[in-house]
């Protein structure tokens, strides 16, 4: 419970991804299944744990991201315009 409380953390943000899409309940034990598969890997490989990090989904996919915010804005009635950054 603890690791889907933390906002800024994968665990986090994986649940609620998923509980939009799934519901709470199924979205607790996806994130307890995630959890015993990275202690086993923890303990078998003797590594320390390593977090994704909140932003992990929006680095794997940044297209994905944009489309998301656009529908999301476009659902409020704003006109989004993304331009790239030159340096």
């Amino acid at each position: 419970m603890v690791a889907i409380r933390k906002k800024d953390s994968y665990l986090g943000v994986f649940f609620r991804r998923l509980a939009a899409r799934r519901g709470g309940k199924r979205a607790l034990v996806a994130v307890m299944h995630k959890l015993a598969i990275a202690i086993w890997h923890v303990l078998h490989d003797k590594t320390p744990y390593r977090d994704l990090g909140a932003d992990h989904f929006t680095r794997r996919d940044p297209e994905r991201a944009m489309r998301r915010m656009v529908k999301e804005a476009n659902s409020l009635g704003l006109t989004v315009r993304f331009e790239p950054i030159t340096a």
